[in-house]
């Protein structure tokens, strides 16, 4: 499932790559969404990206979280519907903040699957809270640290608002993907906090 959102969000970003038009029909409005009911932007403007660098960046994140997720819930009982459910379950989430606060904007777009891919990787701390993840691609920490370090950058930098980058979607996407296992299998948080109180390094 992983290869096939993959597979689908990398052609349609493709062929929006340099096509405004296409662009503004498919992003992210909220002005466009709640006044128009153009719904479906809550999830078309999660399949088309920016640029090559933006496309890449989210979905190699992705190809690894992503395939992991799909394994974990495999083994705890869940399928690939639940497994959608937290890709767009997180993309739509990821939304909301900002479905509130534009709803007046009819000029504000936002493009890209960081909601959902952060939805994923977020999910993937519950089961593996002590594993390395890479901060800014570079520097390895344990997940838990990571996912506390992310949450006060984005907090920090949607705040700011001095980028291109919705940092709102990426912080209400790593929320929903820790809420999001539990509310399936809610035995999971005591698992999770099992999981906290095996440190590796004093194990």
């Amino acid at each position: 499932m992983s290869y096939l959102l993959i597979g689908t969000t990398a052609i349609v970003s493709f062929i929006c790559f340099g096509r405004r038009e296409l662009v503004s029909r498919l992003s992210f409005n909220a002005y466009a969404i709640l006044k128009r009911k153009e719904i479906y932007r809550l999830i078309t403007h999660g399949f088309i990206h920016a640029d090559m660098t933006h496309l890449i960046v989210n979905m190699f994140t992705f190809y690894f979280f992503g395939s992991f997720m799909e394994s974990v819930f495999a083994q705890i009982g869940l399928g690939r519907w639940e497994f959608l459910g937290l890709y767009f379950g997180g993309m739509i989430f990821a939304s909301v903040f900002d479905l509130i606060k534009y709803r007046d904007n009819m000029y504000y777009q936002s493009i890209g699957a960081s909601g959902a891919v952060s939805a994923v990787l977020f999910s993937s701390i519950i089961f593996n809270p002590w594993g390395t993840i890479l901060l800014f691609a570079i520097i390895p920490v344990p997940g838990i640290v990571f996912a506390v370090l992310y949450l006060i950058y984005c907090q920090y930098m949607s705040k700011r608002a001095s980028d291109n980058i919705n940092h709102n979607a990426h912080l209400w996407g790593a929320i929903f993907g820790l809420i999001y296992p539990i509310l399936l299998k809610p035995s999971l948080l005591l698992f999770f906090i099992d999981q906290l109180k095996n440190i590796p390094w004093f194990s």
